[in-house]
């Protein structure tokens, strides 16, 4: 019993630390698309902050679909529904 506590302690401390990554990730990527884009104000009318903020935003959605444990493609049922799916197949 202690040894599944001590296991599911460690898996909610893994998760927090990973969420708090996340969040300083999300801060440090919005105040840097105010410096790029204050920088592109000052500088240039062509608007190249546009690539850096959506390179580094496809990055920091990546990283909330990992922290979140989202996955659009394959949900959490997924693979149960697929292994009912092909189990029905054979029956066949």
């Amino acid at each position: 019993m202690e040894t599944s506590q001590t296991y599911r302690y460690e898996r909610a401390k893994a998760q927090v630390k990973e969420l708090k990554e996340f969040y300083s990730h999300l801060i440090i990527y919005c105040l840097m698309v105010v410096v790029f884009f204050i920088i592109n104000y000052y500088t240039t009318p062509f608007p190249w902050a546009i690539f850096p903020t959506v390179g580094w935003g496809i990055g920091v959605f990546s990283h909330a679909f990992h922290v979140f444990r989202w996955n659009p493609f394959f949900g959490r049922d997924w693979e149960k529904r697929k292994i009912e799916e092909i189990i029905n197949k054979d029956k066949f």
